[in-house]
């Protein structure tokens, strides 16, 4: 795989649809982008897929869900591989508000602003309703942009990480648990490494405490976008962020070894 590829939606729980699609890094892997509808008595859309794709993803988003029901749109942050449909969506769904921070909407304001009434201001901790549940806003143990949140679904004890959880990959997949624990390991750490270099500067003692709050919430699956849905798997994903800040920092390539993997084609690693 050398460009970004959409893949048809697959089910992560009774009212949840992920939204795949997969990015290649030259020389280290491809990556999952993913987005989730959450069929709530509201339902919510989370974040809006690659602007390459945006025309898959419109088609596949309407596949799974009427857009004239969505009632939320949560933007996990900023970054292009998050927003990629975004005000496609803000047209498309009359009734849609998006879901961010005060920082969130100080960014879209740089580029292209929305309107304040299409809009809901949430911060970390604070709780939406959406009618048959609650949605806690969270800060994922890791992030990259300051603006980011995830949210726990009390219903479906499904936790959204945003990019947290994220993991280099060699090949597509739609569950984590069909990865193998070495390469999720390796994986997970890699891109976690690349993702969120502040990590090997952290308090310790701190980030103990955020991974024992993820730990108590003990969530069903994780909704990482960019990792398949994983089930099961919250001590195995919670033990290997944890293992991070004590690792080698990332040093990525330089230019002789860009022109070297222009060369040769770049791709995934056997």
């Amino acid at each position: 795989m050398h460009r970004p590829e959409i893949f048809d939606p697959y089910p992560a729980g009774p009212d949840i649809d992920v939204l795949p699609s997969f990015f290649p890094i030259p020389g280290l892997g491809i990556v999952p982008v993913n987005a989730f509808v959450l069929k709530a008595q509201e339902p919510v859309l989370v974040d809006t897929g690659l602007w390459d794709l945006s025309d898959g993803f419109m088609d596949r988003l309407s596949s799974v869900i009427d857009l004239d029901d969505l009632r939320w749109l949560w933007l996990t942050h900023n970054d292009h591989d998050h927003i990629g449909s975004l005000h496609r969506i803000i047209e498309a769904a009359p009734r849609i508000r998006v879901v961010t921070t005060f920082l969130g909407l100080g960014k879209m304001s740089l580029f292209r602003p929305l309107a304040v009434d299409r809009v809901y201001l949430l911060n970390p901790g604070q709780v939406l309703d959406v009618g048959d549940r609650k949605l806690t806003s969270v800060r994922p143990p890791t992030y990259d942009a300051p603006e980011t949140t995830g949210f726990y679904d009390h219903k479906s004890a499904a936790l959204f990480s945003a990019d947290c959880f994220g993991a280099l990959m060699t090949e597509p997949a739609d569950s984590a648990g069909g990865i193998g624990s070495e390469r999720l390991r390796d994986g997970l750490i890699a891109w976690t490494k690349m993702d969120s270099p502040w990590l090997h500067a952290i308090d310790r003692d701190e980030f103990t405490k955020t991974i024992n709050y993820f730990l108590g919430l003990a969530p069903k699956v994780i909704l990482s976008s960019h990792l398949p849905a994983a089930h099961g798997m919250t001590d195995e994903l919670l033990q290997y962020i944890a293992i991070v800040p004590d690792e080698e920092p990332f040093v990525g390539p330089d230019q002789l070894a860009l022109q070297s993997m222009a060369k040769s084609g770049g791709g995934a690693p056997q």
